[in-house]
């Protein structure tokens, strides 16, 4: 019944993308596109402030998560789908909220892992005109027309972050994470690059760049490289709980004065 009633609402936000998608793309590019009318770029700024708000209450409460970034275009016959799933059950088994972009691919393995065992699982959706839409393993997840708005939000609520292989959002995502930790704007949370051989052109590159200084050679203790979901996982709880004292006890509530509602989640 549970189920059902997930799939219902799920096809029913999804009519509600599908109309969102044709009506965003187009503002979204107008407002890249240099100066505007005022007005215009002024209910840009009110849209933007009004994502930000919206995405700051939902997900306070959701417990510490762990980003999951990767590619919208694996299916789960791929190898890389079945590690990403395994991640989720992990992540799940050690107390932390599963969060990803909320689309296909990896993101819906991760999301899909976690609800295997009955985690958490959080999806920050892109609207876009096509590939992506929320996947059916999300407990919760909300709708973004801007892109740093939600890369926002995939990397204010973690402790950790797992990278799987993907494309130019993925890369996006990746060295977001990496320049908020060179730069001290972020704790040096770990980052895991899952997919030993997809990473290693990449890995050569940053080497190459040590060695000419244009990163310090420290910028790649931050990052593990593993097939093993088990170690990523062992490594992700052992420094969320040793090195950044997250602990298992008491959470914070909403308050109804503050106008706070509890979205509650599949248990």
């Amino acid at each position: 019944m549970a189920d059902q009633v997930i799939e219902t609402d799920l096809e029913r936000r999804s009519g509600e993308w599908q109309r969102n998608a044709g009506e965003a793309a187009p503002e979204a590019k107008k407002f890249l596109q240099g100066p505007q009318h005022r007005q215009f770029e002024l209910w840009q700024a009110v849209k933007i402030f009004r994502e930000l708000v919206y995405g700051f209450r939902k997900l306070h409460f959701v417990g510490p998560c762990v980003t999951v970034f990767g590619s919208a275009r694996f299916d789960e016959r791929h190898r890389y789908y079945v590690m990403a799933r395994e991640v989720g059950r992990l992540l799940a088994r050690s107390g932390f909220t599963t969060m990803t972009g909320g689309g296909p691919g990896i993101m819906e393995a991760a999301n899909r892992g976690a609800r295997d065992i009955g985690g958490r699982s959080i999806g920050c959706n892109i609207v876009l005109p096509m590939e992506q839409k929320p996947n059916p393993y999300v407990d919760s997840w909300i709708d973004f027309e801007y892109f740093f708005v939600r890369k926002l939000m995939l990397v204010k609520y973690s402790y950790a972050f797992v990278v799987m292989p993907g494309g130019f959002g993925t890369m996006d995502e990746l060295f977001e994470v990496a320049t908020l930790i060179q730069t001290g704007k972020l704790e040096n949370f770990p980052v895991a690059l899952m997919g030993a051989d997809y990473w290693r052109p990449l890995m050569d590159q940053l080497r190459v760049m040590a060695n000419e200084r244009t990163i310090d050679p420290a910028d790649l203790d931050q990052l593990i490289v593993s097939d093993d979901p088990g170690e990523v996982v062992s490594g992700v709880t052992d420094i969320a709980m040793k090195r950044f004292g997250l602990t298992y006890g008491p959470q914070c509530k909403p308050r109804w004065w503050l106008g706070e509602r509890w979205h509650r989640l599949r248990k």
